[in-house]
Order: structure tokens, then sequence, then C-alpha cells
């Protein structure tokens, strides 16, 4: 008997039906896409400047690219467990490169990128949410940014028209306001850590931009910013 498809589609989402990078049946994720994410993060050069370090996965190609797709347009939330695992190595490399402090000096705490309310109901959560957690635990993981109603999908904008969408369309949330004063010097919590911004995709770094300087203005200077995937 056939499955009905609301039913295969659930069991798609226990039992993935195909690799997430590259479609190979049988498996979630295969070996050679987690040999391809693994490689050396990247230094990406993007055409509106944040003032800190853009770092990537690698380009949005292959594997990176299917994941980055399935993870946000078809649900596959499963993926967040091999991006997060990726993402703790890069971020494992960052520190050995003398580009974030030592873990036992600093410890990383990841900021998700901020996402539209509505895009991230639609698709059950936001998926950078989910690989930040997979990659250093919730508990490092603060919700500190949300996009305004009024910015508009990105999608077809050039790097001006999309630094115009998201300027002022990004504010700090209530989670983001206690993780600032948990940073003020007067605080009895003061910890240093290295706070990284997590994305899925840099195109022109205008959202990195606007989600620094709404961040440093209440005093949460960013260390570097790192993403699965750079276009160009």
């Amino acid at each position: 008997m056939r499955a009905l498809p609301g039913l295969r589609t659930l069991l798609d989402l226990i039992l993935p039906a195909e690799c997430g990078g590259c479609g190979v049946p049988g498996t979630q994720w295969c070996a050679r896409c987690a040999a391809e994410v693994a490689d050396d993060p990247v230094l990406l050069r993007p055409r509106v400047d944040p003032g800190v370090g853009v770092w990537a996965l690698g380009p949005y190609t292959g594997a990176r690219r299917r994941a980055v797709i399935a993870a946000k347009e078809r649900g596959r939330r499963d993926l967040a467990a091999p991006l997060g695992s990726a993402v703790a190595g890069a971020l494992s490399r960052l520190q050995q490169w003398g580009e974030l402090d030592p873990p036992d000096v600093a410890p990383v705490v990841l900021v998700p990128a901020p996402t539209r309310p509505r895009a991230a109901r639609a698709r059950g959560g936001d998926p950078v949410t989910r690989i930040a957690v997979a990659a250093v635990g919730d508990r490092r993981v603060c919700p500190a940014l949300v996009m305004r109603r009024a910015v508009r999908d990105s999608v077809g904008l050039n790097a001006d028209q999309r630094r115009v969408n998201l300027e002022g369309g990004v504010r700090l949330t209530r989670s983001g306001a206690a993780f600032a004063r948990y940073l003020e010097p007067e605080s009895s919590s003061l910890q240093r850590v290295s706070v990284v911004l997590l994305d899925d995709v840099s195109t022109t770094g205008a959202t990195a931009t606007e989600s620094v300087r709404v961040l440093s203005r209440v005093g949460i200077r960013i260390s570097a910013v790192v993403v699965v995937a750079g276009v160009g």
C-alpha cells in the first residue's frame, strides 16, 4: 500500500530518504558532503563591509547550497546537526588561527542573524538558530535580533537596495537587551565571551552590517561573522 502524502512527508523528516547535500538515497548526510563542508573556513570580502571578518564554510555551491535550501525551504530540520557540526569545526579553527579568543579565555556565544517572524513561523522555526544550537548548545545561543515587519524579502535586490531595505530594519529582542546588560562592566555576572554572528548565506553583507551596528549600539561587540556559504 502506498503511503499517504502527509505520512510520507512525516517519515522523510524522521528518516530522510536522501542526503540533504547531494541527494544520494538512504542517508541523511553522506560522508562526501560532510567532508565538503568541513574544509577550512574562508574569509569573504562582502560589498557592504560590517567592519569585522566574515568567514564562510565555503561558496554557495554544491552541498552547502543544497543543504541551505533544504533546511530553509523544504523543512529538513535534521540538517541542523551536520551543519552545526561544520560550524563548530569552523569556530575551532578560527580560535586556533587567533581570529577568536581561545575557548578557555572567551567561550563563543552565537547570535543568529535576524529573520522575519512571519518567515520563521512558516518554516516551523528559524533554521539558523537550530544550526547555532547544534554547534554550541542552547545555553550559548542568544536570539538577540529580529527583523522589523517593514523589511521586505531581499531576493532580487542589489547591494545598495539591500542596504537601504535593512536600514533601521533590525531591532534588539528582549534576549538581546538582557545579554547587553550581562556584558556591562558593572554587571556582577560579567564574563568575557567571543560573540559571533551566525547566518546561512552572505550575499552582500548588508544583513551582517546592520546586525553589527544594532548590537554595537548597546555594547555587544561582534568578534566575527560566520556563514554556512558565501555568494561571490
